[in-house]
Parts: structure tokens; C-alpha cells; sequence
């Protein structure tokens, strides 16, 4: 069986996100989607509410697991659930320098994980968390994320943020 692990903090998760889990569940017999938890960060979503918005947007797809996993690297968490390879996207140059290194470094830690690179299409490929949060507060902040994140990530945002407008 091959068995990936695509993993993030997924605060929120958003169309590019899903493009990779898309793309992951047709290349893995199973895919784990793994929210990292890193305890020196502040989120937006809590945990309960990513792992839920994660299950949502990824029920259709009979092979995606949601998981989460904190205080170990992300190669580790990968053998601990048996995956043989990490799922990782790449936007831009700057992603690429910072996931090549990752990639040597997971390599280090255990040569049998390989690390599988996917660039997404151009029209989401600028699209990140943080990118869709810095646009919440402007007037019409809800009609421009929305073309940016999964519907139902979309209701929770107008939620969280209804003062917002």
C-alpha cells in the first residue's frame, strides 16, 4: 500500500490546500492529512475546528485520513503511522529553497521516506493561510476570500469574523 502524509497547520485550510489533497488521493493509496500543531504559534482556528473543517472538505474521498500530531518532526510522524512518503507543495523560489533543505534533512532522519513535490496551476498557486487571512477587515473582505477557500471554510470564516466588517 502506498502511503503518503500531506501535512500543515491548515489555519484555514484553503482551495490550494485542497488541489494538494486532490492530487494526493489520486497518487497514494492512502493519504494522511496531518495538522501539526506547534505550540510556539497562535492560530486562528483552534484544532477541533481545523480537524473538523479538514473532515468536511475531504468526505467524498474514501482513501484521506485527517490526523493531527505535535512536538515531532514531521519524517517521524510519517513512519509512526507507516507512510513511506511526505506530500509537499511548491508556490514559489522561496518554498522551493525552504522545501529542499526540509527534504535533505527528512532524508537524514530516515532515508526510507521519500518526499513527493507538486506544483500547483498557476491560478491558485499564490493562495496560502496566511495570504487569506491578511485579507479579512477591508470592505468586501467576505466576497473576495470566498473565491479562495472551500465553501464550508468560507461559512466558519464569516463566523469567526462577522465584527469584522
Amino acid at each position: 500500500m502506498k502511503k503518503g502524509v500531506y501535512a500543515g497547520s491548515f489555519d484555514p485550510p484553503t482551495n490550494g490546500h485542497l488541489w494538494m489533497i486532490e492530487q494526493g488521493s489520486k497518487l497514494f493509496d492512502l493519504l494522511v492529512v496531518a495538522i501539526g500543531v506547534n505550540p510556539d504559534k497562535e492560530y486562528t482556528f483552534p484544532l477541533v475546528t481545523r480537524v473538523e473543517m479538514l473532515r468536511k472538505i475531504t468526505k467524498q474521498y474514501r482513501n484521506i485520513s485527517v490526523d493531527t500530531f505535535e512536538n515531532q518532526f514531521l519524517v517521524n510522524y510519517a513512519k509512526s503511522v507507516e507512510a513511506c512518503y511526505i506530500l509537499r507543495g511548491i508556490r514559489s523560489e522561496g518554498d522551493y529553497e525552504y522545501e529542499r533543505v526540509m527534504r535533505y534533512i527528512n532524508s537524514d532522519l530516515d532515508s526510507n521516506i521519500l518526499t513527493v513535490f507538486l506544483i500547483p496551476p498557476r491560478e491558485i498557486a499564490e493562495i496560502s493561510s496566511s495570504f487569506v487571512k491578511s485579507l479579512v477587515g477591508p470592505g468586501g473582505w467576505e466576497k473576495t476570500i470566498k473565491k479562495y477557500v472551500p465553501r464550508s471554510v468560507y461559512e466558519k470564516f464569516l463566523k469567526q469574523f462577522k465584527n469584522r466588517s
